[in-house]
């Protein structure tokens, strides 16, 4: 009898391993999980125009969207419902604790979207051992691209998190950015997840950070998530505005649309 028992408990042990993460690679990551973000720029930059027209961009914003699955099936149904949208970014918090069935979940969700998506690494991405999965989920902390003439530079600002035994952000990385000369761009759009003068942002630096923000060329407006609140700070008063989006659990989100070195910004409800 008592070995039926301890049958009966392996078998039910056995079979609720799948509802525990005991490690952020107990999931195999296939090719399908790796590089997104890379891939979702060439096709950002392959289909450029097939979209929107001319000199036109625009582009949903939305961030934090963790635990919060069915309303990012609600965001992705209103996108694809849409036929103005070139490109999605996430602003980063993809999960709550950075556990990489998280991120699987979420992508498996925002993978149905009918045009691609670039995501920033948020600050509860980084628990736990997120930061490595975002690595081997999304790519780099830090990535570029150019579309239409427009610079997106996407940066990693969740100082806290990363025990301020790296810098951040990469000054390192925002410098090479600037001396950069394999491409032309006439504008500039900054996106991150930790706003200036938030807590989890190393402030120490954020004058300094201002300050090479600005000499990209023409930097239009910066934007963030991470408050769960809509935002429009001029922070460093001097006329470059951060926008920072709603957590997706609110149902909102933010389309942009750049066009002839200007842009304007509008809020929408799903």
């Amino acid at each position: 009898m008592k070995w039926k028992w301890v049958f009966i408990l392996i078998t039910v042990g056995m079979s609720a391993c799948d509802m525990i993460e005991y490690h952020p690679y107990d999931v195999s990551l296939s090719r399908k999980y790796t590089d997104l973000n890379r891939k979702s720029m060439e096709r950002i930059i392959a289909t450029q125009g097939t979209v929107s027209k001319g000199d036109t961009i625009r582009f949903a914003f939305m961030g934090d969207t963790q635990r919060s699955y069915d309303e990012t099936v609600d965001f992705v149904n209103a996108i694809n419902r849409r036929h103005d949208i070139d490109f999605v970014i996430h602003g980063g918090d993809i999960t709550d604790f950075g556990m990489a069935k998280e991120y699987v979940w979420i992508h498996d969700i925002m993978k149905k979207l009918k045009v691609p998506y670039v995501a920033v690494i948020g600050n509860h991405d980084i628990l736990g051992h997120g930061k490595e999965v975002y690595q081997s989920i999304y790519g780099d902390y830090n990535f570029s691209f150019v579309y239409k003439q427009t610079k997106f530079l996407f940066l990693n600002t969740n100082a806290l998190e990363f025990d301020y035994s790296t810098p951040i952000p990469d000054f390192g990385f925002i410098q090479n950015e600037l001396n950069r000369t394999d491409e032309e761009y006439q504008q500039t759009i900054v996106a991150m997840h930790v706003q200036p003068y938030d807590i989890e942002f190393n402030n120490n630096t954020a004058s300094y950070f201002q300050q090479l923000i600005r000499q990209f060329k023409n930097p239009l407006f910066c934007i963030h998530a991470h408050a769960h609140v809509l935002m429009a700070n001029d922070f460093f008063k001097d006329g470059l505005m951060y926008y920072g989006c709603d957590d997706i659990h609110d149902k909102n989100y933010m389309v942009f649309t750049v066009v002839n070195g200007s842009y304007s910004y509008e809020v929408v409800k799903f």
